[in-house]
């Protein structure tokens, strides 16, 4: 029998759950950061967007938003960017949106789990790098073209692509993991 999932739980498996995100993410998009898209203010290509994604639809939204927000924040110091609070917060935003469907999830290879968070992939990028790419408005004086077409799109595609190929693998193997520890 499944155990009901509750959506805001944020109890010792969540942290470590979240601490692992992170330095997966941090150490992963350090990797990848050097992959820079060029034309765009400091984005990069970074397959690592996965990790908060799925964290937050396999164990919840606070753990996907730490994985995110931690885990650029660890990336970004580890490149030598600095701290950059909005883009923090937009790869937060990358885990906890996909994370709100967390409770719905109970079987993590069926066509229609994925289907749903493949939809929230979707809409995590987008909310994760509107905010980050808005911020620019005042953080750096940007005009809108600038913030749309040198970061909110550089930055937006690549992680709905690598989210929309990737998560989905990632929640069919962490069905066969869960399947074959019993815990299903």
């Amino acid at each position: 029998m499944q155990e009901k999932k509750s959506l805001w739980k944020f109890g010792t498996k969540q942290v470590v759950y979240a601490a692992i995100g992170a330095a997966l993410y941090a150490v992963l998009a350090y990797v990848t950061n050097i992959i820079q898209l060029p034309g765009a203010g400091n984005v990069s290509i970074r397959p690592a967007v996965v990790i908060p994604m799925f964290f937050g639809i396999a164990f919840g939204p606070i753990v996907g938003f730490i994985a995110g927000f931690v885990g650029n924040i660890l990336a970004d110091l580890l490149s030598g960017y600095g701290f950059w609070f909005w883009w923090d917060l937009g790869n937060g935003l990358l885990g906890l949106v996909p994370g709100l469907i967390y409770p719905l999830i109970q079987d993590y290879k069926a066509g229609k789990s994925i289907l749903l968070a493949e939809l929230f992939v979707v809409l995590g990028a987008a909310a994760g790098m509107g905010v980050a790419s808005l911020s620019e408005l005042w953080v750096s004086g940007a005009d809108m073209k600038t913030v749309i077409f040198a970061n909110f799109i550089p930055a937006f595609i690549p992680d709905v692509l690598n989210g929309l190929v990737l998560v989905p693998l990632l929640m069919i193997a962490y069905a066969a993991i869960t399947q074959r520890s019993g815990r299903s």
